[in-house]
C-alpha cells in the first residue's frame, strides 16, 4: 500500500513557475514509479509527467514541451514536478500516482497507476 499527499499548489500568474510534491508513505517508495495527472473543470483527467523507480526513464505528454521537469528524491520519499511558464490551460487539480508494479523500467500514461493522492489545486491567472 502507497499513501501520497500533494503540495505545492496554488495561485500564479501566466509564466511563473510553481513546484508541486508528491511525498509518499508506506510501502517501499523506492521501487514504484510517481506520476502527475490533471483534471480540468469539465474535462477528462489527462497524464502529465512520469518518473520510473530509479529516475532513469521519464515521460511527458506532449502539451508539456520542455516546461515541466519531474524529479524524485527517494531518500526523502518525494516525487516533484517543476512546472515553469505556465498558461491558463494549465489551470486544474493536480493528481500524484504511484504504480502498482515494482521496478518498472519503461514509465508512461498506461503504467499500472493503482495508487493516488487526493489532489492539489493549481490555478493559473492571466
Amino acid at each position: 500500500q502507497v499513501q501520497l499527499v500533494e503540495s505545492g499548489g496554488g495561485l500564479v500568474q501566466a509564466g511563473g513557475s510553481l513546484r508541486l510534491a508528491c511525498v509518499a508513505s508506506g510501502r517501499t517508495f523506492g521501487s514504484v514509479g510517481v506520476g502527475w495527472f490533471r483534471q480540468a473543470p469539465g474535462k477528462a483527467r489527462q497524464f502529465v509527467a512520469a518518473i520510473n523507480w530509479n529516475g532513469q526513464d521519464t515521460n511527458f505528454a506532449d502539451f508539456v514541451g520542455r516546461r515541466f521537469t519531474i524529479s524524485r528524491d527517494n531518500s526523502v520519499n518525494t516525487v516533484y514536478l517543476q512546472m515553469t511558464s505556465l498558461k491558463d490551460e494549465d489551470t486544474a487539480v493536480y493528481y500524484c500516482a504511484a504504480t502498482t508494479r515494482a521496478y518498472t523500467a519503461v514509465i508512461g500514461p498506461t503504467s499500472s497507476w493503482g495508487y493516488w493522492g487526493q489532489g492539489i489545486q493549481v490555478t493559473v491567472s492571466s
